[in-house]
C-alpha cells in the first residue's frame, strides 16, 4: 500500500534531511517509524504524505505515484500531521463535515462518515463545542477524526497522542491495533512502548538514513545483550554478587527478587565469550549456579544502541530551509 524506494531530500543542496530510505507498508499491518528528533521522521512523512517535494526517488501510494497521480494517491490516505491545522471557530462536527466535503465523500454519506470518525477519535461528545475551546488532546483527536472522515485505506499519523492523558493514549492505540486489521497505518512516535503495544514492525531511522527495518523482536535481536540473569542457590546470593562485583568484566550487579543482574562494561565486546568465566568462577567458589540467560533487549535499550550519536551534534534534518 505505502512503496518508498531510496527516497531522498535537500535542503539548499548539500543538507540532508533524507538520504536513501527505503522501506513499504502493506494493509493489515501497523509500521512504527522512529528516529530522535532530527532523524527526519516528519519530512518523510510529509513527502509520503504529498505535502513535500523528494529531491530524488520514488513514492507510491495505493498504487499510484505521489509525483505523477498526486491526487489519487491523496484520496487513498487519510493523513494526520504533528501539529494539526484547525479551524479554532467551527464547531467539531462542522469543521469535520468541511472536511469531509473536501474529502470528496458523497453528500449523502456525510453525516455517517463524520459521525463514525467522530465515534471512532472519542470526540462524538464534544460535536457541538467550537475547537478553539478545546483541550490540546482534544484537538489532536479532532485531527485524528479528519484523518479518518473519508474512509481511506492507507493512514500516516505523526504523533497522534501528543497531548494525550495515559487514558486517551491506552484508547488511541487501541484503535490503532484495530485500523490495523484493515488498513496500512504508519505511525511516528516517540513514545516507544507505544510502538511495542500497537506496531507489527518498526522502521528506525537516524541522520537522515536508515538504520534498521524489521519485526520487533527482529530488532530486539540486533543488539547485543549487554546484561545478564544469574541465579544461584539462596544461600548463596550475597556471595555471589560479591564475587561477581569483583570481575573484571563486570560494571555492575544488581539484586533483582531471587536472581542477579549483571551488566558488562562498555569495553566487552564480545559479551558471549565473557559468559564462561562468570560461570566458571561461581563454580570454583563452591556456588550452586542454577541459571545464566542474557536479558532480553528492551526496544528501547535497541532505539539507543542504533541511534547512538545521532543526537549529539547532527544538524537539524528536519528544519525547512
Amino acid at each position: 500500500m505505502i512503496e518508498v524506494h531510496e527516497l531522498s531530500k535537500t535542503y539548499g543542496g548539500s543538507q540532508w534531511a533524507v538520504r536513501d530510505v527505503s522501506f513499504s507498508v502493506a494493509r493489515g499491518e501497523v509500521v512504527g517509524f522512529l528516529g530522535p528528533n532530527g532523524a527526519g521522521k516528519s519530512t518523510t512523512l510529509r513527502i509520503v504524505a504529498g505535502f513535500l517535494g523528494a529531491t530524488s526517488g520514488r513514492v507510491r501510494v495505493a498504487g499510484h505515484d505521489i509525483v505523477e497521480q498526486p491526487m489519487k494517491a491523496r484520496a487513498a490516505m487519510g493523513y494526520m500531521p504533528e501539529a494539526v491545522p484547525l479551524y479554532p471557530e467551527l464547531r467539531v462536527e462542522e469543521y469535520l463535515r468541511y472536511r469531509a466535503e473536501l474529502k470528496g465523500v458523497a453528500r449523502s454519506a456525510r453525516r455517517s462518515a463524520v459521525g463514525r470518525a467522530m465515534e471512532l477519535a472519542r470526540v462524538a461528545d464534544h460535536a457541538s463545542y467550537p475547537i478553539g475551546h478545546l483541550s490540546k488532546g482534544y484537538r489532536q483527536r479532532v485531527g485524528l477524526a479528519d484523518a479518518l472522515v473519508a474512509s481511506p485505506p492507507i493512514l500516516i499519523l505523526d504523533e497522534p497522542t501528543a497531548g494525550l492523558d495515559p487514558n486517551q493514549i491506552r484508547e488511541v492505540r487501541d484503535l490503532v491495533r484495530e485500523l490495523g486489521r484493515d488498513h496500512a497505518v504508519l505511525l511516528s512516535t516517540h513514545i516507544l512502548p507505544e510502538v511495542e503495544a500497537s506496531c507489527d514492525r518498526a522502521v528506525v531511522i537516524a541522520k537522515g538514513r536508515l538504520v534498521a527495518s524489521g519485526k520487533l523482536d527482529e530488532l530486539s535481536r540486533l543488539r547485543r545483550a549487554r546484561a545478564l540473569r544469574v541465579v544461584v542457590d539462596a544461600p548463596s546470593l550475597d556471595a555471589a554478587r560479591a564475587l561477581l562485583a569483583g570481575l573484571g568484566d563486570v560494571g555492575e550487579v544488581r539484586r533483582e527478587g531471587d536472581a542477579l543482574t549483571v551488566t558488562w562494561k562498555a569495553s566487552v565486546d564480545d559479551t558471549a565469550a565473557a559468559v564462561e568465566p562468570l560461570a566458571r568462577a561461581l563454580v570454583a567458589a563452591g556456588i550452586g549456579l542454577r541459571e545464566v540467560s542474557p536479558v532480553r533487549a528492551s526496544l528501547e535499550e535497541v532505539f539507543v544502541e542504533l541511534t547512538r550519536g545521532a543526537a549529539a551534534g547532527a544538524p537539524d534534518a528536519e528544519a525547512t530551509p
